[in-house]
């Protein structure tokens, strides 16, 4: 299922046919509107690449704008919704974002992509050659770490984002063409195995006549499930990556937000990350990293007895690796792999 904020907005977006305007930084001012309230904008000053200062009413906002947008333009904005955000829609505005054709198609395309079932639960890598291909016996680590950031910096999970850094000057062209997005299209699909799965794809096409092939004006076909890859990640605020890290090694990489528990009883929010290895001479191994406030929590989960033992030994070196590095482990466990 999608977000409900995200649902919301593509209902208020396909219902209206005019384009969603959030407010970048208005919590409390948010008592100040209604929901159907109409105002006529004044848009005082750039902050941001896409973020300006805008008189609304007797509040001043910064809202996210499009570029064609200029300080001193007037705009019609009309209140969408309060929460989770404070959001308007554009309203017979003399700075038009778009037909309101193109906007309908759009709502109407994300929201068939988040009907359609998930091609990949997790982001291919586009080349098959391993991130590590040193000649020592051991990877690494420091390389090795660099090379897992940019694979999934690469994935064209943040495309979007990047776009926004290239435009403020903070990434350059070759770093953008190095994701699927500006890839050949043969590669790309080789990545996600489209080639391999078409005929899986027409037989369930066949068994669900419901569920129509996607054609969206102006994306690539073989670019369909990396934009459900984006969708699912907006959803359920999980990345699953995929690929080797050296010579026949794959590796399963994950990270999640998740809610836990502060001592004081209030909720937080922490990231989680896990890798899973299945190694030839240790066995099935998986290392969770739980980030909080206090520091890092450390959880190493292998399969064989010698395997635990080894990393018992070892893990008070690691921590004191990572201590000397700047992070903080409040805790690190050895645990014994569950079977299925």
């Amino acid at each position: 299922m999608i977000p409900t904020d995200v649902l919301n907005s593509l209902k208020a977006l396909a219902l209206t046919q005019k384009p969603l305007i959030t407010a970048a930084s208005a919590i409390s001012a948010a008592n100040a509107f209604e929901p159907g309230q109409k105002f006529q904008a004044t848009v005082q000053a750039q902050v941001a690449p896409g973020i300006f200062k805008v008189q609304v009413g007797e509040q001043l906002l910064q809202l996210q704008l499009p570029g064609n947008i200029r300080s001193g333009d007037t705009i019609n904005l009309q209140v969408v919704s309060l929460l989770p955000r404070l959001t308007f829609n554009m309203v017979a505005s003399a700075n038009p974002l778009s037909t309101a054709d193109q906007l309908s198609a759009t709502a109407r395309l994300l929201s068939s992509l988040t009907q359609q079932p998930l091609q990949r639960s997790f982001v291919p890598t586009i080349s098959n050659m391993p991130l590590w291909t040193g000649t020592t016996s051991f990877p690494d680590t420091a390389e090795l770490a660099g090379k897992l950031h940019q694979a999934l910096s690469q994935s064209g999970l943040f495309y979007e984002s990047h776009q926004a850094q290239w435009l403020a000057g903070s990434r350059n062209t070759a770093q953008l063409m190095l994701e699927p997005q500006n890839q050949p299209a043969d590669k790309v699909k080789n990545a996600f195995g489209m080639d391999a799965n078409s005929a899986r794809t027409n037989a369930e096409s066949a068994l669900n006549p419901g569920q129509p092939k996607i054609s969206i004006p102006g994306v690539p076909d073989h670019l369909h499930p990396l934009i459900q890859q984006q969708l699912n990640a907006l959803e359920t605020r999980q990345v699953q990556w995929q690929g080797q890290v050296w010579q026949e090694q794959r590796m399963d990489w994950e990270i999640h937000e998740e809610t836990a528990r502060a001592p004081s009883g209030e909720e937080a929010r922490q990231w989680v990350t896990q890798i899973h290895l299945s190694l030839p001479r240790m066995g099935d191994v998986t290392a969770t990293l739980r980030f909080s406030q206090n520091g890092l929590t450390l959880t190493l989960d292998a399969e064989q007895d010698a395997t635990r033992v080894k990393l018992g030994s070892a893990s008070s070196t690691l921590v004191a690796a990572l201590s000397d590095r700047g992070i903080h482990t409040t805790s690190a466990l050895v645990t014994q792999h569950d079977k299925p």
